[in-house]
């Protein structure tokens, strides 16, 4: 099995283009095209995780997070990435990473926080704008289901919960070829009024050159009308953060204590309770202080995060509690997701959990 061949999975489970623009997803070290001999599955592609891949005879190393951040002008040992990515081009190691492609996903970072509380109801936090756009095009009527279903088995027409979602309108088409075209319908300088169906279909925006393949190989005219908008609805099954509700509500305190057991977390630092029952909870694994507006207009009585800075816990103004439990902590259980996600995917092949523990926040 080639690395790249894993890669193909991963991009099943994370699709590179749901990843954040900041982001560094992806293959960032080594070859594709390399034989695989096994997969490491860890959460920060440190030096020791590196050193553990090679003990284990793993050449492919699938991080969350991505070594490789921004650029680098040197690579000279001075710093943790630095020796990471030189221990790994020296012994021939891949690095991928999944990062924001996993958090944005449904059944991502944020789901595992959510199941890992038992939180029922769940939604996205944050839908991903600027992502849906609509194919418009016309046909005959012979042709509409076959380019209609075509459209859909390219991706396109997933509405929410739906899938094979169109529109479609009768009118009139015309048109008059020159003396270089060939018309499926009528003869060249010919004025042809035909009846035509209208299809419309939304699909995300990643999946365009497919869907244009689907269009133009599946349409019997010689030139293919059609046009493509960007649309501003948000898609809801895509984005960050999730919101979802505790099946019995709790005191604020229990809550807490609860949720410290649940996701193994040292420590927790909150804002002031405020004397109420928690049942609706808001979730972001990872840096979520940007999400604390978005988690009250939600409705939100508590928001689970991590890396929130002083000034931002007056952010909760007395609506809901704000707790920082721990970056590494809000997304502990992503390795295993990753690992159980390819395992059920690829058969008869290595796919090891790290055992390092690459949290470098520790506790008294």
């Amino acid at each position: 099995m080639k690395i790249k061949e894993i890669i193909s999975v991963l991009e099943e489970m994370a699709p590179l283009a749901y990843a954040e623009d900041f982001d560094n997803v992806g293959l960032l070290v080594g070859n594709q095209n390399w034989e695989a001999t096994g997969a490491l599955v860890c959460h920060d592609a440190l030096e020791s995780v590196i050193e553990e891949a090679i003990a284990k005879n793993c050449n492919l190393v699938v991080c969350f997070h991505p070594i490789l951040f921004s650029g680098l002008k040197k690579i000279t040992g001075k710093n943790y990435v630095e020796r990471s990515i030189i221990k790994a081009i020296k012994n021939d190691i891949a690095i991928y990473a999944v990062h924001t492609a996993l958090d944005n996903h449904q059944e991502g970072v944020n789901k595992i926080f959510c199941d890992a509380l038992g939180l029922t109801n769940t939604k996205i936090l944050i839908p991903k704008s600027n992502f849906i756009r609509k194919l418009v095009t016309y046909t005959i009527p012979e042709n509409a289901e076959k380019l209609r279903n075509a459209l859909f088995d390219a991706g396109a027409g997933n509405i929410g919960n739906y899938e094979n979602c169109s529109f479609n309108s009768k009118g009139i088409g015309t048109y008059m070829g020159n003396e270089h075209s060939n018309p499926e319908i009528g003869e060249r300088f010919e004025f042809v009024e035909n009846e035509e169906i209208k299809i419309e279909v939304t699909f995300e925006k990643h999946l365009e050159n497919k869907i244009l393949k689907a269009l133009f190989k599946n349409h019997v005219y010689e030139e293919v009308a059609y046009e493509i908008y960007d649309l501003q609805n948000k898609n809801q099954n895509l984005g960050l953060g999730m919101i979802g509700e505790l099946a019995v509500p709790m005191e604020e305190k229990s809550f807490l204590h609860f949720v410290k057991d649940k996701m193994q977390a040292d420590g927790i630092r909150h804002s002031s309770f405020l004397g109420k029952s928690i049942k609706k909870v808001a979730v972001l694994g990872g840096s979520g202080s940007f999400a604390i507006k978005n988690a009250i207009q939600a409705g939100a009585d508590a928001f689970l995060t991590a890396d929130l800075k002083y000034h931002q816990f007056y952010e909760a103004e007395n609506q809901l509690i704000l707790a920082d439990i721990g970056h590494f902590e809000s997304e502990r259980y992503t390795k295993n997701y990753i690992v159980d996600f390819l395992r059920k995917k690829i058969l008869n092949f290595a796919i090891v959990l790290s055992e390092e523990n690459t949290n470098p926040v520790k506790y008294l």
